[in-house]
């Protein structure tokens, strides 16, 4: 067995590791602030950062807002195990929402990816360079838009029909949105408290972004 660390978010990628060390070690973990990441194989353990949950954190907060000020239906997942032992895959991402298929979720407090609805869109924060492919991993689970934020840039890809993640311009989920306008925002976070930068988001969505 191989192990391999990388700087600075205490990442560790394992080799050779089967299905049952992934989920024994999932079942060890429980609810612990580590993100595992699974693909056929090899498994990364993470610990994120500080910079990285606030991060994600902010960019959950900026969706729940869109989508009360905008009455999008809306389920959250959070950090959710999404894992398929067909397709020998899974992870954690560090937000998820359904939106289009909340209906199909509602109530549901255990879902079985080969049945259920993956998450209409899908949150990673990027401080650091990950380890293994997670982009392949979501494509694989189904999850149409995937959001990926560097710190800097927040970057939008939705799924085309070869399985691949494509650039997008803007977001299907949460169409009507200018993701400048996102990234803008999310730049506030070092000089502004986080009440006053939502607020201030609020009022921007009211007298910008038209319900559709």
């Amino acid at each position: 067995m191989q192990i391999t660390a990388a700087p600075p978010e205490q990442r560790f990628l394992f080799y050779d590791m089967d299905w049952s060390f992934y989920d024994s070690l999932l079942e060890r973990l429980g609810d612990r602030p580590v993100f595992v990441t699974y693909d056929r194989g090899n498994l990364e353990v993470m610990s994120p950062s500080r910079k990285h949950e606030a991060y994600a954190k902010l960019i959950g907060r900026l969706i729940e807002t869109l989508t009360e000020e905008l009455e999008i239906p809306l389920r959250s997942g959070r950090s959710t195990t999404f894992r398929r032992k067909d397709l020998d895959r899974g992870l954690e991402p560090d937000e998820c929402y359904w939106l289009r298929n909340e209906s199909r979720v509602r109530g549901k407090l255990e879902l079985d990816l080969a049945h259920d609805s993956p998450p209409d869109l899908a949150v990673e924060v990027e401080i650091s360079a990950r380890l293994l492919d997670r982009e392949g991993i979501y494509a694989a689970l189904g999850v149409p838009e995937l959001w990926r934020f560097d710190g800097e840039r927040l970057r939008v890809s939705t799924l085309g029909p070869d399985g691949r993640y494509r650039p997008s311009a803007g977001s299907a989920a949460l169409p009507g949105v200018p993701i400048p306008e996102l990234e803008r925002f999310l730049a506030m976070w070092n000089t502004t408290d986080e009440t006053t930068l939502v607020r201030a988001f609020r009022e921007w969505v009211r007298h910008n972004v038209s319900k559709t």
